[in-house]
């Protein structure tokens, strides 16, 4: 799949980073290091404007090294670039950790996944077929 894209950051354009990834590393765009203290939370530019085909989106996930190293994630994650949305690419990372977080330019922030989606229409209806589930929500099979 082919998907335009304006770069107008420094940095290269996102890429898969092994033969099988899912995901490609989203860089950051800042003119100077970007400080993130404990529980604060800041919006980052990538530089990056897509055009995504209709029927698709590009999911803003946090990569798993930055959140497990130093407690860095996505506030709305994952966040969702929409097919019609032709602004830059922005990513809002939280520190969940005590320590402060320096963010520099071309620093892999988050990742994007591009993924087909489907659009709903709704039947309204009185009743919904019975399942071994049922209304079972939240921790209802337990820890074990």
């Amino acid at each position: 799949m082919n998907i335009k894209i304006i770069n107008k950051s420094k940095n290269i354009l996102p890429a898969y980073e092994t033969e099988h990834a899912a995901g490609m590393d989203l860089r950051a765009d800042v003119q100077e290091v970007v400080y993130l203290k404990p529980m604060e939370r800041k919006l980052i530019g990538t530089g990056l404007h897509i055009e995504l085909p209709i029927g698709f989106e590009a999911q803003i996930r946090p990569r798993s090294g930055l959140a497990f190293k130093s407690g860095i994630s996505i506030v709305n994650s994952p966040g969702t670039v929409d097919a019609d949305y032709r602004g830059e690419i922005k990513v809002l990372l939280i520190n969940l950790s005590d320590q402060v977080f320096e963010i520099k330019a071309g620093d892999r922030i988050a990742q994007m996944v591009i993924a087909r989606h489907e659009r709903a229409n709704w039947e309204e209806v009185t009743i919904l077929n019975e399942t071994a589930r049922g209304e079972g929500g939240y921790g209802h099979t337990g820890t074990k």
